[in-house]
């Protein structure tokens, strides 16, 4: 990780984000995580780290919380909770989390397990942390199992509706509720955005290895269930906020459909930083590029398609191992991004772990950097507008409010004196 960090230092963010899998050490998760510190001290020193955990830090292959439950451990804890004591996971989530504000709602979940989900704002920018699986519903008793393991899907005929059932959770009511809060709240923060351990769609299509392990659907990612997830998806399509996380191991940027395509926000999944353990790629099986409007990207596979669990995505960039024998062209590596509040432009950067990014001649991956403006994290087509409003100030927060029940339909920082709501149902808005 010597270059990672001396790139970090060239680059000279003024805030780190671990995503989760910090320490995959599991039968010594206290020598993994100060063996993590160490290999980063220099970095992470003189400039604030957000730091979450994901599956790996509480010793399991993957993880679906359950609110807490006691797993047995059955296939790879595919029932559902933690198989581990709850004094280890409290322990592991002291280690990692300390350092980040208080909860929301620091109610703790079964076995006494805390929380942390929260928000964190730097510099003018509003940061939900969210905990991606701490409240997911498992797959092992509640979906049928369609493939080799209770989370992989290979039979390209199952019916997506089988495994969106009623009842079936992602990020829980509680975090629904934080996020509703969070986009209300524009206190010192001109634009914001979403930080979890992974990512909002199936954007993988063969795992392990390339030549053998296509997967149609992979449960473990947010695209399942896929109800909740696009409950996740408006939360934070409501703040024009954009979406980072881990995880996948593969780079990509999209952006998210939730009722069409390209209505939702955009979203990075930084690359593994070391992606020597479990290789992913995206190629379709057909090869075909994606629908919809043309991408300028010097990629074959970009546009629309589904996922395997089908939800919308438009496929930005990727970046595919080449030849994970050869530690150049395995994939790693680690993502930048720039948030240009003036304007509100946001900017995704994908660097490679092998590359001296002090270099004029260093390059980021092919199809990066990546930008757009936060207008663009709700891609809806309004069907009219309301009438134009004088505001007092010429920087404000707006937003829109369904009268029949109170929803939230929206909620951002503008820098004007006057604001023409664009409304996207024949309903009456505040």
């Amino acid at each position: 990780r010597l270059l990672t960090v001396q790139n970090l230092k060239h680059h000279n963010p003024d805030l780190l984000f671990f995503a989760g899998d910090q320490n995959y050490t599991h039968d010594e998760a206290t020598y993994g995580w100060l063996q993590f510190g160490v290999q980063f001290a220099e970095v992470m020193k003189d400039r604030p780290t957000i730091c979450i955990l994901d599956d790996h830090d509480v010793g399991h292959p993957n993880i679906w919380g359950e609110s807490g439950k006691v797993s047995i451990g059955t296939k790879g804890a595919a029932d559902g909770g933690y198989m581990f004591p709850a004094d280890f996971v409290r322990m592991v989530e002291r280690q990692q989390t300390w350092h980040l504000p208080e909860p929301f709602d620091p109610t703790p979940i079964k076995q006494g397990i805390g929380v942390y989900y929260t928000d964190l704002n730097i510099g003018g920018l509003s940061i939900a942390i969210l905990e991606d699986r701490k409240f997911k519903s498992a797959p092992i008793g509640n979906i049928p199992q369609m493939g080799p393991r209770p989370d992989h899907i290979t039979n390209p005929k199952y019916d997506r509706s089988a495994v969106d059932l009623p009842g079936l959770t992602l990020l829980g009511k509680r975090q629904l509720d934080f996020l509703d809060a969070w986009a209300r709240d524009w206190t010192d923060a001109e634009m914001k955005v979403a930080v979890s351990q992974t990512a909002f769609c199936g954007a993988v299509h063969i795992h392990g290895n390339e030549n053998a392990s296509r997967l149609l659907a992979d449960l473990d990612c947010n695209g399942w269930p896929q109800t909740p997830r696009n409950e996740a998806l408006r939360a934070l399509r409501r703040a024009h906020a954009s979406h980072l996380c881990g995880d996948q191991h593969l780079a990509v940027t999209v952006q998210h459909g939730i009722d069409n395509y390209r209505d939702g926000p955009y979203a990075f999944t930084a690359p593994a930083i070391v992606n020597t353990i479990y290789g992913r790629w995206w190629p379709p099986e057909d090869e075909q590029q994606g629908g919809g409007k043309p991408i300028d990207s010097p990629h074959p596979w970009v546009g629309d398609y589904l996922d395997g669990l089908g939800n919308k995505i438009t496929m930005h960039a990727y970046a595919n191992p080449q030849n994970r024998k050869v530690r150049e062209k395995r994939g790693d590596g680690y993502g930048l991004i720039h948030f240009h509040k003036p304007t509100g432009t946001t900017t995704f950067e994908c660097w490679p772990r092998f590359v001296d990014a002090s270099s004029p001649k260093a390059t980021q991956y092919s199809g990066w950097p990546i930008s757009f403006n936060a207008l663009e994290n709700d891609g809806r087509d309004p069907i009219g507008y309301l009438s134009t409003v004088k505001l007092p100030f010429e920087n404000n927060v707006v937003a829109l409010i369904k009268e029949s029940s109170g929803e939230l339909i929206y909620c951002y920082r503008i820098r004007a004196d006057k604001f023409t709501a664009p409304v996207y149902t024949n309903d009456k808005y505040t």
